[in-house]
């Protein structure tokens, strides 16, 4: 009796495991049948209206076939560098500062005010920009669309360089201050460079995630049909060629729409890869 039990209770416990298993199975593939869902639809349309032509050539006139969207790569080329050049340095230090300094009541509030920059919405940020910087200059520009991503990719740099550097042993800073090297040089030359893969890392998924950003540029860049390398004047980007070409009445527009949404697809695809890909060089350097 008392065996048949243990028998009972083996097989019970067996398939509370495999109900288990398959609850957690079942809800994965709903949380990744959206992305599939999303991708596939872009790359099976996309695809089809790719050609050599979209990346050579400028957009066509209304109700003319064919064209391309050079001018909207090389003007989101511009507008990520200017967010670049802007956001990662004051990215790093913010995060170095979160990471190294001591508590203090202004520490404290920094460190909220990146949480809460987090989570503002993108169309916000677009909106205080074009009144700080878009009506003092009267006009839209490429560099107001560089501020606004600058704004937008700041908290996920401050945040990952944040996290990378604590997990750099103490012991290191102690063996730096230990050989009379000032606190700064230590937290800039040592744990900087010891935690480098995590910022990196950080700086490549603040790229990707500001790559696709529409609403922020509506407000400062507008967009041009024009090819234009002046920062200080509107310029076309390929989120906002998306959107354009989306709510246009022609179908030779939505089909350029898929083949640039596949397009900035790739991109922030490779941009992932690379992080997935430093990510794990630099793990295997620490072993």
């Amino acid at each position: 009796m008392t065996i048949m039990m243990l028998r009972l209770g083996y097989k019970y416990q067996k398939f509370q495991d495999r109900l288990a298993t398959c609850v957690v199975y079942f809800l994965t593939f709903l949380t990744v049948l959206p992305l599939f869902l999303v991708v596939g639809y872009i790359v099976l349309n996309g695809f089809r209206h790719f050609s050599l032509d979209l990346l050579i050539k400028n957009p066509a006139p209304v109700g003319e076939a064919g064209g391309g969207v050079l001018n909207g790569i090389i003007g989101s080329v511009i507008i990520i560098v200017i967010a670049a050049l802007m956001g990662i340095p004051i990215g790093v230090l913010g995060g170095v500062y979160l990471a190294e300094a001591k508590e203090s009541r202004f520490k404290h509030i920094l460190r909220i005010a990146v949480e809460i920059l987090q989570g503002i919405p993108s169309i916000v940020i677009g909106i205080v920009v074009y009144l700080l910087i878009v009506l003092p200059m009267r006009g839209f520009s490429a560099l107001a669309g560089g501020v606004a991503l600058a704004i937008i990719m700041l908290p996920v740099i401050v945040i990952s360089t944040e996290e990378s550097l604590r997990l750099v042993p103490h012991e290191l800073k102690e063996a730096g201050i230990a050989l009379g090297v000032p606190g700064w040089r230590v937290s800039l030359f040592v744990v900087l460079r010891t935690g480098l893969g995590g910022v990196i890392s950080g700086i490549l998924l603040s790229l990707s995630r500001i790559a696709g950003e529409t609403a922020p540029l509506l407000f400062t860049v507008l967009g041009s049909q024009f090819f234009s390398l002046k920062i200080t004047q509107p310029m076309a980007a390929l989120p906002l060629q998306i959107f354009n070409y989306s709510i246009s009445p022609y179908p030779e527009w939505h089909s350029i729409g898929f083949a640039v949404s596949f397009l900035l697809l790739i991109f922030i695809l490779t941009i992932n890869i690379m992080t997935r890909t430093v990510i794990e060089k630099m793990s295997y350097k620490r072993r």
